[in-house]
């Protein structure tokens, strides 16, 4: 049923819709008129990705709310800007959680937690440290519902865990970064939350030992959940010296570089877990130190939150590269960057002084040698926008731009937001 409410605008020509019908009515119209607009939420992702040149803006703060929540179903149906923080909290009554753990992105640019929007998280499919066991945000979609760029309202999933029928638009959507469809309603899987949790921390600089270490944890049947290491940050005044503050615990009486891995569950699989693993990674042979749940929860915390990176000025890369080739990136690093390896291995974030923008070529040529994709999450006042924000080739831009039209045919949705010209 249309609404005869007239659609909220204010003075910077931003659209406030209340509904999913709104929605579409304001797309409808732009559509008509080839107006794009940027899609916006709370804006705690905006930094990531090119500048948007658009004289509209779409704003979906009222398109938020808990629409269905069913425990033992392990779903949750939401409004698309329903914040993160709304959701954790409901899902902390069942002790339930979002596995993928998300990443917030708030101390990195302001100094402080700003969890954003549910829609703000499928937009970037950035997940936390868990992903090598659990999954990337998208596989954690069931569903979803939105407008495309002509103004039609399309939905695809459902609210079941397995769902075979039709494709799943879903892994198409997330990570688009806004630029297919203006979200209005996502469902989501959740699982149990573990009970407890303790982190072993290995103390050691020797990267061949990492990687030992990164191979047989990956191989292990111990259900390792988090594997992260922190080398000794470079003795440059152009980074911040904020590594033993940040990971200031208790426990952590060491100093120096270190390997991190965590295990969860109840207490007793988790001293069992502990026994398998002394013996599989030989860690009587190393300087270990063990944080209990009160450290270890906070510990992954601070990883998730990239709290090492606080409010840095410099430029901020995520490198992704398969495992066995990550050695090789770690050399070519050694001493000269500030940066930490995460999903055992897999994952390396790297600060690049905003002074050394061309390093930032460097990276991204070896990662593309390596098989692996970049993003540069932040950005330098003094960056020159040569190198493209994501790493992308010719078939991968081709294949792209198809979407996009089949989705927007006329550019509507964050043009130019990942990919000039598209």
């Amino acid at each position: 049923m249309k609404k005869n409410s007239q659609i909220f605008q204010d003075s910077n020509n931003t659209y406030y819709p209340e509904d999913e019908l709104q929605v579409s009515n304001v797309v409808q119209e732009l559509y008509k008129k080839n107006q794009p607009m940027e899609i916006i939420g709370t804006g705690s992702k905006n930094f990531i990705g090119n500048r948007i040149q658009s004289a509209q803006k779409l704003s979906l703060s009222k398109v938020s709310g808990i629409i269905e929540y069913l425990p033992e179903e392990l779903y949750i149906k939401v409004k698309a800007n329903t914040s993160l923080e709304t959701v954790e909290k409901e899902l902390e009554k069942n002790s339930q959680e979002l596995a993928f753990e998300p990443i917030d992105f708030g101390f990195i640019e302001n100094g402080k937690s700003n969890k954003g929007t549910i829609a703000g998280h499928l937009a970037c499919n950035f997940a936390g440290s868990r992903r090598f066991k659990v999954g990337s945000i998208r596989d954690h979609i069931l569903g979803f519902r939105g407008v495309n760029g002509k103004g039609d309202i399309i939905k695809s999933g459902g609210t079941v865990v397995k769902n075979v029928t039709g494709y799943d638009l879903s892994k198409l959507v997330t990570g688009s970064f806004g630029t297919l469809v203006a979200l209005t309603e996502i469902t989501l899987k959740v699982l149990p939350k573990k009970k407890l949790s303790n982190t072993i921390t290995i103390y050691t600089d020797d990267k061949e030992l990492v990687k030992d270490l990164f191979e047989k944890i990956s191989g292990s049947s111990s259900e390792v959940s988090g594997a992260v290491y922190i080398p000794e940050e470079p003795k440059d005044e152009n980074y911040d010296q904020n590594k033993e503050m940040v990971f200031k615990f208790n426990d952590l009486k060491y100093k120096g570089s270190f390997l991190a891995l965590r295990i969860e569950g109840d207490k007793i699989s988790i001293e069992e877990k502990l026994k398998a693993l002394t013996v599989e990674l030989e860690l009587s042979n190393l300087n270990t130190i063990i944080l209990d749940v009160h450290q270890s929860i906070p510990f992954w915390k601070k990883i998730n939150n990239l709290e090492i990176f606080k409010q840095t000025k410099n430029n901020l890369l995520r490198v992704v590269v398969p495992p066995s080739k990550g050695p090789k990136l770690t050399q070519f690093l050694g001493n000269k960057y500030k940066y930490y390896i995460d999903w055992c291995g897999s994952l390396y974030w790297i600060e690049v002084q905003s002074k050394k923008n061309s390093k930032v070529s460097d990276i991204k040529k070896l990662t593309m040698e390596l098989g692996g994709y970049l993003t540069i999450i932040k950005t330098s006042d003094k960056y020159d926008y040569e190198e493209t924000i994501f790493t992308v080739d010719d078939t991968r831009l081709l294949i792209s731009e198809k979407i996009k039209k089949s989705f927007d045919p006329k550019r509507i949705f964050n043009p130019g937001k990942m990919y000039r010209g598209i």
